[in-house]
């Protein structure tokens, strides 16, 4: 069973579609399983993270922001990809530090996640976007 999960976003930062996830599953009529879901963007990637504090979510893009500062940034001037703008390559650099893909046991229908977890789409990038996540439930 396959889905696609759109999210928008409205610049970087974390967007938790956990209850997305969770509808299509309640849908798909199913007990146990594997989620797998998997960006198809490569200037995003997925997390699953606390969504009980949202100063979590904020530390998150700061604590990246810093580590990967824009292309304009002087620490970052050996960087060629630019033309696409200065949050362009650092977005890529992201993306490849952390999962594009995550994988969620699925049991009596439900994700298995912790108490205080959520599914977050990062968005590395500060223009809005359309994202697609595709999801893969292997019963």
């Amino acid at each position: 069973m396959a889905n696609m999960f759109e999210i928008t976003t409205h610049g970087a930062g974390l967007y938790e579609f956990t209850d997305q996830v969770t509808s299509w599953l309640r849908a798909q009529n199913t007990s146990d399983g594997l989620l797998t879901l998997f960006v198809r963007h490569t200037s995003c990637s997925l997390l699953i993270q606390e969504n009980a504090d949202p100063e979590v979510q904020t530390d998150l893009n700061n604590f990246f922001s810093r580590l990967v500062p824009p292309s304009t940034d002087p620490t970052m001037s050996y960087l060629t990809h630019t033309y696409e703008g200065p949050d362009d390559m650092p977005a890529h650099i992201k993306s490849a530090l952390l999962p594009v893909n995550l994988s969620i046991p699925v049991h009596d229908g439900r994700l298995m996640l912790g108490a205080w977890q959520g599914i977050y789409l990062f968005e590395h990038r500060t223009a809005p976007h359309r994202r697609q996540v595709a999801g893969h439930l292997s019963t």
